[in-house]
C-alpha cells in the first residue's frame, strides 16, 4: 500500500506524518456501576492513526497522533427513566 502523507495541526505548529492502517483491533467496553444504579459502558474507538515524521518519544518510539470516537451507553433503573406519554 502506498504511503499516505497527511498534515497535522498541533499547538506546536504544523507537522507532516504518514497515515498508518489499522490491521486489527480489540475494543472492549469499560463498565461502571454508578451509585444511582445506572450502568455506564464506555469505549474509545480508534478512527485514524498518523505516524509523525521525524518525531519520537523519550524511549525512541515514533510519535503517533490518533483520532478517536467515544461510545457511551447508559442503562438506568426504571425510576430514573423518563416516562413516555
Amino acid at each position: 500500500m502506498p504511503e499516505r502523507k497527511k498534515k497535522i495541526m498541533t499547538p506546536g505548529g504544523e507537522w507532516e506524518g504518514t497515515s498508518v492502517s489499522i490491521n486489527s483491533s480489540q475494543e472492549n467496553f469499560n463498565t461502571y456501576l454508578l451509585e444511582d444504579g445506572t450502568v455506564l459502558k464506555f469505549k474509545t474507538v480508534l478512527v485514524d492513526v498518523i505516524r509523525v515524521d521525524g518525531k519520537y518519544d523519550d524511549d525512541g518510539n515514533p510519535l503517533y497522533v490518533t483520532r478517536t470516537k467515544n461510545i457511551v451507553t447508559a442503562d438506568s433503573p426504571e425510576e430514573l427513566r423518563r416516562r413516555e406519554g
